[in-house]
C-alpha cells in the first residue's frame, strides 16, 4: 500500500505528460513515414541532402562554442555568487536572475539595436573614429552566438553554483595545510570536485542550445540557419511536413543519445 499510493498520486501527472508530449510526438513519426507517401524517403533526403547537413553541423558547431562560453563565463559567475563577499555575492545574483526573467525576444532585438551596422556600437565606434565603415556583427554566426551565450550563462550558473556549494572546505584547507598554493589548489582540487557540475552545465546549455529558434532566426537574419528554424521553415514556407517531421525525429533521437550517454557517465556506479 506504502508503495502504491505514490504511484497513485503520479498517474495524472503521467497521463498528462504522455497526452502532451508522447502523443504530438508519435503524430509527428506518423508524418515523417506518410507524407507525402508512405516509406523512408524522408529519412534518406534527411540524412543524404548536402544542405541539411550543413545546417546539422553548423548547428553542432554554434552550440558546441555557445556551450564551452557559457560554462566557462558560468563558473566565473558561480564563483563569484558563491565564495564572494556578501556585496559581491548580492551584486552577481542581480547580474543573474535579471536577465532571466527578460523574454528571449526582447534580449534578441535588444542585442540587435547594439549590434547592428546601424546600433549603438557602430555608432559609437564611427563617432570615436575607431572604424571607418560599420562591423558586421550581426545577420551571422557570431551574432547568433553573442544573443545565445547570454541567453544560456544562468542556465550554466545553477548547476555549477549548486556544485560549489557542496565543496568541502575542510579538503580546500587541507590542501593549503599540505603547501599547495591558492592556483594549485583551485585548478587540482577545486575544479575536480565541481566536475559534476561541469558536466551538468555543459549538458543542460547544448540540449537546450540545439533547440533555439528565436534568437538565430532574428541575429542570424536567415544567413546561419539551425536547425529549429530549418523545421520551421520546411513546414510554414515550403511547405514539406514529411521531410521537417523526419529532421525532427532525427534531432529528438540524437538529444536523446546524448542524454543517455552524458547521464551514464554521471551516474554513480561509473565513478571513478
Amino acid at each position: 500500500m506504502t508503495n502504491i499510493r505514490p504511484m497513485i498520486l503520479l498517474a495524472p501527472l503521467l497521463m498528462f505528460l504522455s497526452l502532451a508530449y508522447m502523443l504530438p510526438f508519435a503524430g509527428v513519426i506518423g508524418w515523417s513515414v506518410t507524407i507525402p507517401e508512405p516509406g523512408l524517403q524522408n529519412y534518406a533526403a534527411a540524412l543524404t541532402d548536402p544542405l541539411i547537413l550543413s545546417v546539422f553541423w553548423r548547428t553542432l558547431r554554434i552550440c558546441a562554442v555557445v556551450t564551452a562560453i557559457s560554462v566557462a563565463m558560468g563558473y566565473l559567475l558561480s564563483l563569484l555568487w558563491v565564495r564572494g563577499t556578501p556585496l559581491v555575492r548580492t551584486l552577481t545574483e542581480l547580474c543573474i536572475l535579471i536577465p532571466f526573467w527578460i523574454s528571449v525576444l526582447t534580449r534578441a532585438f535588444g542585442w540587435l539595436a547594439l549590434l547592428s551596422s546601424r546600433g549603438l556600437l557602430n555608432g559609437w565606434l564611427e563617432g570615436l573614429g575607431i572604424i571607418d565603415d560599420p562591423l558586421r556583427l550581426v545577420r551571422n554566426e557570431f551574432g547568433v552566438i553573442v544573443g545565445m551565450v547570454h541567453f544560456m550563462i544562468p542556465f550554466a550558473v545553477f548547476p555549477l553554483a549548486s556544485a560549489m556549494r557542496n565543496v568541502d572546505e575542510r579538503v580546500l584547507l587541507a590542501a593549503r595545510g599540505m603547501g599547495a598554493s591558492r592556483t594549485r589548489t583551485f585548478w587540482q582540487v577545486f575544479v575536480p570536485m565541481t566536475a559534476a557540475g561541469i558536466m551538468g552545465a555543459a549538458l543542460l546549455v547544448f540540449v537546450f542550445a540545439i533547440g533555439f529558434f528565436i534568437t538565430p532566426a532574428i541575429l542570424g537574419g536567415g544567413r546561419s540557419v539551425m536547425v529549429a528554424e530549418m523545421i520551421y521553415l520546411r513546414i510554414f514556407q515550403s511547405p514539406d511536413w514529411g521531410l521537417a517531421a523526419a529532421v525532427s525525429v532525427i534531432l529528438m533521437v540524437a538529444i536523446s543519445a546524448l542524454l543517455a550517454l552524458l547521464l551514464k557517465q554521471l551516474s554513480p556506479k561509473d565513478a571513478k
